[in-house]
């Protein structure tokens, strides 16, 4: 596992409260993998919306930090395709689609099998703090 990434991880006891299981790692690259417990559904039966957006958004800084600069996001989007239900297995890949010296802008698919439930979008501004090595 990436250094930075094991670090971030073993600091984010939200992460961990979701269950997350981090599946492959890198240099924005990051593949995220949880299941849905009944008390992350909402009113209606559904998982929360939250839900899928924290495991994307999980993804976005794990893959965006570990090129090794401290990145925060600045923007994200999801738009949320087909209802998620307890006891789904939700997988979330990220794609880096553009790496400057200052912003980052990730693309992240969230599946369940092989249906596509939500597509998340973030930017990220790269600070200058580096990870410690």
């Amino acid at each position: 596992m990436n250094k930075i990434v094991e670090t971030m991880y073993a600091n984010d006891l939200f992460s961990q409260w979701l269950g997350i299981r981090i599946l492959e790692d890198g240099k924005g690259i990051s593949k995220l993998q949880m299941t849905v417990r009944p008390e992350m559904v909402n009113g209606f039966g559904v998982t929360h919306g939250a839900i899928t957006f924290a495991l994307a958004d999980s993804a976005l800084a794990f893959a965006s930090n570990a090129h090794g600069r401290k990145s925060m996001s600045i923007e994200t989007s999801i738009n949320h395709l087909k209802p998620v239900m307890t006891g789904d297995i939700l997988t979330a890949t990220t794609e880096e689609t553009s790496l400057g010296h200052k912003l980052g802008v990730y693309h992240i698919r969230v599946t369940r099998g092989e249906d596509l439930v939500a597509t998340f979008k973030g930017i990220v501004y790269r600070k200058e703090e580096h990870w410690p090595k």
